[in-house]
């Protein structure tokens, strides 16, 4: 049976979306065509119809949960005028958020994946590291001059390392311990 454009439209988005949250689980080549398709409903037969190749549903993935990321991170600021850099701190260098492998930090889920794929999928990820430096930088450029954009990247290697620390080491102590030092030395850092 012939799909719609808009249906085939709407296939399309819904792979890139199941795509984005299980290449998060289960890193790019962990998952085959078959079983990522069979997630978001569809046969393997229509992927090359919409897709050029893995690579291309990789980079479309990648770019849907960095946005993704993002977006967390902005409503996350939104919400609290009072202390929006806590916040951040506080969501991301979270229990919950280290628990979340389909729909947390797509830069620590994939970030070793990335580095050994092509030029396209770095590029979404230098992308979404970029909006999420952007973020940081906003966040404690008021006060701090043009040291803002050096504090901002120590302040995101330092949460992306510790929240992928916390994930590989299996005493829960020792992960919590990861994220509250991570936080502390993420506000030592800005109030510097």
């Amino acid at each position: 049976m012939r799909v719609s454009r808009v249906q085939a439209e709407e296939n399309r988005q819904t792979v890139i979306t199941v795509a984005s949250r299980l290449f998060r689980e289960h890193g790019f080549d962990g998952i085959g065509l078959k079983d990522l398709m069979a997630a978001a409903g569809l046969t393997q037969g229509g992927f090359y119809k919409q897709f050029a190749s893995k690579e291309d549903l990789a980079v479309q993935a990648s770019k849907r949960a960095l946005e993704s990321a993002s977006c967390r991170w902005t409503t996350v600021v939104e919400a609290d005028s009072e202390d929006p850099l806590g916040a951040v701190i506080g969501f991301y260098l979270s229990a919950g958020h280290r628990e979340e492998r389909t729909d947390g930090c797509p830069i620590v889920a994939l970030g070793s994946d990335a580095a050994r794929q092509g030029t396209h999928v770095k590029a979404s990820f230098e992308a979404g590291i970029r909006t999420h430096l952007d973020i940081l930088e906003r966040l404690i450029s008021e006060t701090q001059g043009e040291e803002f954009k050096r504090k901002a990247m120590a302040i995101l290697s330092l949460m992306v390392g510790a929240l992928t620390l916390s994930r590989v080491v299996n005493d829960p102590s020792l992960a919590q311990a990861f994220l509250d030092t991570a936080a502390a030395q993420v506000r030592n850092i800005a109030a510097a």
